[in-house]
């Protein structure tokens, strides 16, 4: 049996999608095989030092005082790492974000390591930010000997080149639950939450769940509200900065009516307002790779996207990508004339829809269930413990 430790900045309950990254595919992967470790910051007074989720045991570190806690992340991490693998005598490490690879160097351990990149944000935003500029130097050794990088997109592999990693590296995308987001409602669920979102005969809906924050561009949506017939709608499932500028902007453009900010959406609930609507839609300005893209196309939803980072590995579009099988509908990021094009002409196709959201949900169900993710992660770590 082998021992992994990972390092992460937050974990359970404190979650983002990274986080969730690692409880699928620690999981996945049975303790008779893998035993997981990981540190991370303890956010909260009341946050446990030490528990085992599922097949994580998780070391806390930090007196869990919020922002002043991240501050001394990175020292902490890296002192408790030593103290740990001298019981533990672990295998192999694992940096879950490009930062992580920090305490991972400042420990000098004595290891293999694999770092992952889900970062969402562009490179510039991500090392080119003031408080990280002096560390490059220590980052870029990070990256440079790292065991094996692997990425959630051909985009992000791109960052571990810049960075230094002179090896190949490899892109195991993360996973969705697609046979979930492929569950088949009744009609009358369906007719009800249709009924619930104010939806008429005749409406279609547009629909995303996005941050609301510049990168994702919902703006660009609201935009586009301005170019097309008043039946069509934009759902909006998300909460961030810049709900009150969006508002703004759909007050502003005459949409307020049709601009429908929901709020957060649960996991559980996000099938259904998925399949009561029309067509999923993010025109982001930046992307590391989107899950939810490919739970929209498991949810049998056709999608418009730009092809902006990691999007460009899924979203295949007929025009731009004749040597694929089309999957979507791609616009240029900042076009919400495309938006409105892209929109138009699938309302105006309904044979090529199936025939494209078929595609597209069989692709989601064969590349992207976090099965066969894990799996991928699984054979990855035997050849890194093994030094292949």
């Amino acid at each position: 049996m082998k021992k992994i430790l990972i390092f992460s900045l937050a974990y359970f309950p404190h979650v983002g999608g990274a986080e969730v990254t690692l409880k699928e595919i620690t999981d996945r992967i049975s303790p008779e095989d893998i035993e997981f470790h990981l540190i991370t910051l303890r956010f909260l007074r009341e946050d446990a030092p030490t528990e085992k989720m599922g097949n994580v045991t998780v070391h806390r570190v930090g007196g869990g005082t919020g922002y002043l806690s991240k501050v001394f992340f990175i020292v902490q991490a890296a002192l408790a790492v030593r103290k740990l693998d001298k019981t533990h005598h672990f295998d192999g490490s694992w940096a879950m974000m490009g930062y992580m690879v920090f305490p991972i160097v400042l420990a000098r351990l004595n290891m293999p390591y694999l770092l992952t990149l889900q970062e969402g944000d562009p490179f510039e935003h991500v090392f080119g930010r003031w408080f990280i500029r002096p560390f490059l130097p220590l980052l870029s050794y990070g990256f440079k000997h790292a065991t094996e990088v692997q990425t959630i997109s051909t985009y992000l592999l791109t960052w571990a080149k810049q960075m230094g990693f002179k090896g190949e590296g490899v892109v195991i995308p993360n996973g969705v639950h697609a046979k979930y987001f492929a569950h088949e409602y009744s009609r009358e669920e369906i007719e009800a939450k249709q009924k619930d979102l104010g939806k008429k005969e005749g409406d279609v809906f547009l629909v995303t769940t996005s941050r609301l924050v510049r990168k994702n561009a919902v703006d660009d949506v609201i935009r586009a509200l301005t170019f097309l017939p008043e039946n069509v709608h934009f759902i909006i499932y998300g909460i961030g900065k810049d709900e009150i500028s969006l508002r703004t902007l759909a007050k502003e453009r005459g949409v307020e009516e049709r601009a429908h900010f929901l709020g957060q959406i649960s996991h559980e609930d996000m099938p259904l307002a998925l399949k009561a609507c029309d067509i999923f839609i993010r025109s982001s300005r930046s992307e590391g790779m989107g899950n939810s893209f490919v739970e929209a196309m498991a949810a049998g939803l056709p999608v418009i996207a730009t092809q902006e980072g990691g999007i460009a590995d899924f979203l295949f579009d007929a025009k731009r990508n004749p040597d694929r099988e089309t999957t979507g509908w791609a616009v240029d990021k900042d076009s919400p004339k495309q938006i409105a094009e892209a929109v138009m002409n699938i309302i105006a196709s309904p044979e090529q829809v199936r025939r494209v959201v078929a595609t597209a949900r069989k692709m989601a169900f064969e590349k992207y269930d976090w099965d066969f993710v894990a799996g991928k992660m699984r054979r990855l770590f035997d050849q890194m413990c093994a030094g292949v």
